[in-house]
């Protein structure tokens, strides 16, 4: 029983020094969801340092110039981080002015306290952890991934590692499920968050290695089919004539993920990683589909057995959505409390991962009084409550340009085509899913899958299409050079030649 395609054996990898890059990045986006999804700075700071050695050895050779121009967005992105990052801890800022909570506190006190951009001095230094990980391995997943072979490593990592989350989370829940690895469960007993400590985070997580695992199993089975378009009404013959052995590995593995997601009883997540599910199909399969309504017969037939399985597996999530509905109340008035925060902090914020100190005042009279609003549940509105409008609008811009390109893979490519695809449906699953949660702020799930979005991004350019007009004609004299060997050669040498 294979689980990995003849094409993806390790035994095909060479020694070069672009291996120590590779590794780790598999390393990283294999085990940064094991530490209670790594949301603790010790966790974080680990991370940061084995993606910062990776780029130190991060192979060059086989990127081009659409991908030094994807590392030169990041590199923009990264100069405004730093600006904004000066501005908020420095004592001395160039245009940010102080937030005028220090001079309130001074006057209160009745001693002098050094003012700050931020409400929280310094805290914007350690709250760099998180992003500075994404960043490092979305240049990871460029670099390594620019070449085909290692993008498809990746993929396999990020899947493989997610259907072992997955079967932990399901067995850990059956055996004992007031624990989390090593530690108890304070929160979340019905549900199965595995290695995660929010269930809606184990759900998107979950969800998009399903989608990854959904692609690989169609882009297998197309591969098996003999004909250059699908025949439907041959294709259940087609598919028995696939061995068993060689597809129910994967098919359980997709299960397996399915199952744990089902089981978070997320909302959200599972909705959303459904939808991806749906439109990853139809896309992977747009070009079999009949030519007019093929498009519509698909998505909704994908609706169909998406209803279905959540009615089969989800009774628990659709009893939420009839008990709670789309959104709780409470999130919609901290969205609206944070709106008032970002009309007041508009230029630079109040401060990075100062969200947790800034909402109190700002709390809204119909929110429960019980417990902390240390997220906004809503990553797009948090980035711009604490960092300004600017920053984030550039945040947003970026993430625009990454899909666009990924669109482009998707819609481009022929070969590899489930790299960009998969990156660009996990990429709006977890965009979306952010905007109702806090999804991409848990490292445990950005890590890997900044370092997809990365492999996905270098994969949306074909090597032939991007090559450099010198590359083309340095090839020139050694085409001459073949046809005059060719001529030259002796007659059935000439013909073989030829016909090759």
């Amino acid at each position: 029983m294979r689980l990995l395609p003849p094409t993806i054996s390790w035994s095909n990898f060479r020694w070069s020094w672009s291996l120590p890059a590779a590794f780790i990045l598999f390393f990283v986006a294999a085990g940064a969801p094991f530490p209670f999804g790594s949301t603790n700075d010790l966790s974080i700071a680990f991370w940061c340092l084995c993606l910062g050695i990776a780029v130190i050895f991060a192979p060059t050779r086989d990127l081009r110039r659409p991908h030094l121009w994807l590392l030169a967005g990041i590199g923009v992105i990264v100069a405004a981080y730093a600006f904004v990052l000066h501005e908020q801890l420095s004592d001395n800022p160039w245009v940010a002015p102080f937030q005028p909570i220090w001079k309130q506190a001074s006057d209160l006190l009745g001693v002098p306290i050094a003012p700050s951009a931020s409400i929280v001095k310094n805290e914007a230094f350690f709250a760099l952890g998180a992003p500075l990980a994404n960043i490092l391995a979305i240049v990871l997943g460029i670099t390594v991934g620019a070449d085909r072979m290692r993008a498809r490593r990746l993929l396999w990592v990020i899947a493989i590692s997610g259907a072992a989350y997955a079967l932990y989370g399901v067995a850990s829940f059956l055996i004992e499920p007031t624990m989390i690895l090593w530690r108890d469960k304070t929160a979340y007993l019905g549900s199965v968050t595995g290695t995660f400590i929010n269930r809606n985070t184990a759900a998107a997580y979950f969800g998009s290695a399903a989608v990854i695992w959904m692609l690989l199993i169609l882009e297998d089975v197309r591969r098996r089919l003999p004909e250059r378009h699908i025949e439907w009404r041959r294709l259940s013959l087609d598919l028995r004539a696939i061995p068993p052995k060689e597809i129910l590995p994967q098919l359980a593995c997709l299960l397996i993920c399915l199952m744990a997601m089902f089981m978070t009883t997320s909302r959200a997540g599972v909705g959303l990683s459904l939808l991806a599910m749906i439109v990853a199909f139809t896309l992977f399969l747009r070009k079999d589909l009949p030519p007019r309504t093929g498009i519509w017969i698909s998505l909704g037939a994908g609706l169909a057995v998406a209803l279905g399985l959540l009615q089969l597996l989800g009774g628990r999530v659709s009893s939420r959505f009839d008990s709670q509905g789309l959104v709780d109340e409470g999130r919609i008035e901290a969205w609206k409390s944070t709106l008032r925060i970002i009309a007041d902090n508009p230029w630079f914020g109040t401060g990075m991962g100062t969200f947790q100190w800034a909402f109190p005042p700002y709390r809204s009279p119909n929110i429960s009084i019980r417990g902390v609003w240390d997220a906004a549940h809503s990553t797009p509105l948090e980035l711009a409550s604490e960092v300004g409008i600017p920053m984030a609008l550039l945040v947003a811009l970026g993430w625009a340009i990454m899909l666009l390109v990924l669109a482009r893979g998707v819609f481009t490519r022929r070969r590899d085509v489930i790299i960009p695809l998969s990156a660009a449906t996990t990429a709006t699953l977890s965009l979306l899913h952010s905007c109702l949660d806090f999804t991409l702020q848990v490292p445990g799930y950005s890590i890997p899958f900044f370092a997809l979005f990365g492999a996905g991004l270098a994969q949306s350019f074909s090597s032939r299409e991007v090559r450099p007009a010198a590359d083309a004609l340095a090839t020139a004299p050694r085409a001459e050079g073949r046809i005059a060997t060719a001529a030259t050669a002796p007659r059935g040498q000439g013909e073989l030649h030829k016909t090759v």
